[in-house]
């Protein structure tokens, strides 16, 4: 057996030392020599808690991604029940309330549209462009609703003589008015030229006048529409806003091809879906709005009617169910000759193919625009949403197709009181009026209306 060398030894007396070290440790921790068996348990901790922090940074955009998404939810569905009431409020509060309404937002979005096509620090150097822009603005809706707000007010309005001149003469001049106030915007704008600034100026008075043919001029589309009967106005508003809601939901749910590039979000499965939700939705419209005065009569004498008031009309042929023949396929399944239907059923599933078809195209616009200008909404003022252009986008081009659709297919032109009033008022001097109050007052005395000493009381009135 080989003898231990002087090596070995020292090796077995190194191990007893370092072992009775260690059972020092187990006594009292805070012994020196044990340091360096202390960091090393203490940096592995430390790389383990510096993986668990890099996981949690990991996980962390995830988490806050999902959080912001949940409260953008949560905040977009309130301001959409916001919204809704507001326009059940307004659609109760009135043909009136209704109009400013509709102005309001063509305003907003005119502002909206103009501020995102500007450069601010250009503007600032250029202190007319922006007054001009709001010029235009006012001639532009003063030639397209000013004659039948100052009409509006003669009729429902107590003015004095005074001011009833003042409000005939601007009736009746309305257009060379607004001929003037336009030619004055656009000698402005050439004053307002300056070097190093041209190209700009002219391209701000190109996107004002694009901006005020397509929304103003089409809001002016919705105006009418609402004289011609809320339901023109409530319809054709609700199936686009039914639309945008399926496309969403048949969107997430089937979607898989994308529709349009501009768009990316927008599918082929939900655009389709939408066109049919929309259709069926078109028939619980009409069903429920057709059979209320008060969305079926066009404006007459008061505008300041509401849903409360007692509405009562002569309803246009749409609106009065008819006996139509079926083809022989359909006497065969429903074992009817005829069916009673009103024919308002057909021209609203035409409106709705359109709210589905070619109405998202002017949210596909909008989206262009954005995209242009490298801006995510058009502005901040519906939490949620963005602006109010991102939720009218379709609107104005839905507002214009049904203005033409029931002009062309629907309008019967009927003359009522109001518009004849409002004739003779413009058009007419004092002395005529009286002329004709008198021709009316005789031919009410040969048809009956009335006797001989009624006739005399109001003639010697009238000649006083």
């Amino acid at each position: 057996m080989k003898k231990p060398t002087k090596q070995t030894a020292r090796k077995r007396i190194n191990k007893d030392v370092i072992s009775d070290s260690h059972d020092d440790d187990d006594v009292d921790n805070n012994n020196n020599n044990l340091q360096p068996q202390i960091s090393r348990p203490s940096e592995t901790e430390d790389d383990e808690t510096h993986t668990v922090s890099a996981k949690d940074n990991i996980n962390s955009p995830v988490i806050n991604e999902k959080e912001s998404k949940k409260q953008t939810f949560i905040v977009r569905t309130i301001w959409t029940l916001i919204m809704t009431l507001i326009l059940f409020a307004t659609l109760t509060a009135g043909q009136f309330w209704t109009i400013v309404a509709v102005l309001v937002i063509q305003i907003t979005v005119f502002r909206e549209c103009i501020n995102i096509t500007t450069q601010r620090a250009k503007m600032e150097e250029l202190k007319y462009t922006h007054p001009l822009n709001w010029w235009f603005l006012i001639t532009t809706i003063f030639y397209l609703d000013g004659r039948n707000l100052i009409k509006n007010f003669l009729t429902n309005f107590v003015v004095s003589d005074y001011t009833s001149v003042i409000a005939i003469k601007l009736v009746m001049h309305h257009r060379f008015i607004s001929y003037l106030m336009y030619v004055t915007g656009f000698v402005g704008f050439v004053a307002s030229l300056r070097k190093g600034y041209l190209k700009f100026q002219f391209a701000q008075l190109c996107v004002t006048h694009m901006t005020l043919l397509l929304v103003i001029l089409q809001g002016h589309c919705i105006v009418n529409n609402i004289l011609h009967g809320m339901f023109w106005f409530i319809v054709p508003a609700g199936l686009v806003i039914i639309n945008d809601i399926f496309a969403y939901l048949c969107g997430i749910t089937f979607g898989k091809t994308q529709l349009i590039s501009i768009s990316p979000k927008k599918t082929v499965e939900g655009f389709v879906g939408a066109w049919i939700c929309t259709t069926f939705s078109s028939i619980l419209l009409t069903y429920i709005f057709s059979n209320l005065n008060y969305f079926i009569c066009p404006v007459s004498d008061n505008i300041y009617t509401n849903f409360f008031s007692v509405v009562e009309c002569d309803p246009n042929a749409i609106f009065i169910p008819q006996i139509y023949t079926l083809p022989s396929f359909l006497v065969d399944i429903l074992h009817k000759e005829f069916i009673q239907v009103k024919p308002i059923y057909f021209h609203t599933m035409v409106i709705s193919m359109f709210a589905s078809l070619i109405a998202p195209f002017g949210g596909f616009f909008a989206s262009g625009l954005k995209r242009a200008f490298k801006i995510k909404d058009f502005g901040r003022t519906i939490p949620g949403h963005g602006g109010i252009t991102d939720r009218m986008d379709c609107q104005f081009l839905m507002g214009s197709f049904s203005y033409l659709y029931y002009e062309t297919f629907i309008s019967t032109h009927n003359v009522n009181v109001g518009n004849i009033l409002q004739s003779i008022i413009v058009n007419l001097e004092p002395q005529d009026i009286i002329i004709l109050l008198k021709s009316l007052v005789s031919y009410l005395f040969k048809i009956g209306i009335i006797d001989e000493s009624n006739l005399q009381k109001i003639i010697i009135a009238l000649s006083a």
